[in-house]
């Protein structure tokens, strides 16, 4: 069997720095085989959308709306969104009171409470 002699050199630290290069010139490369275009996520968005969870912590609809929102700076509804949800919800009232009202006229037969 051949024996191969074994040598190791070290450096102390105040020279190592000196001696050995730590810096990095390039960022690593990407594989490219594990890499999708923003086109093909978009086509495979679109392919299993109704596949996704509307809830969830991870891998839902909701999670894409968080993500993006941190992302974008985009968090919640805006005012505008909110005024306009109000005045859906007093709308809301405003039809129920009125189907009320048509229902007690319908009953009494009279129009006097309009």
């Amino acid at each position: 069997m051949a024996k191969y002699p074994l040598t190791k050199t070290v450096y102390p630290k105040r020279v190592y720095e000196n001696v050995i290069d730590t810096s990095f010139s390039q960022t690593p490369p990407v594989p490219k085989e594990n890499t999708i275009t923003v086109e093909q996520f978009f086509s495979y968005y679109n392919t299993i959308f109704y596949d996704i969870p509307t809830e969830g912590d991870i891998n839902s609809h909701s999670y894409l709306v968080k993500k993006s929102g941190e992302y974008t700076g985009v968090t919640g509804f805006n005012n505008d969104t909110q005024v306009l949800l109000d005045e859906i919800s007093s709308l809301q009232k405003e039809n129920l009171a009125l189907n009320q009202q048509l229902i007690n006229i319908q009953v009494s037969g009279s129009v006097t409470n309009i």
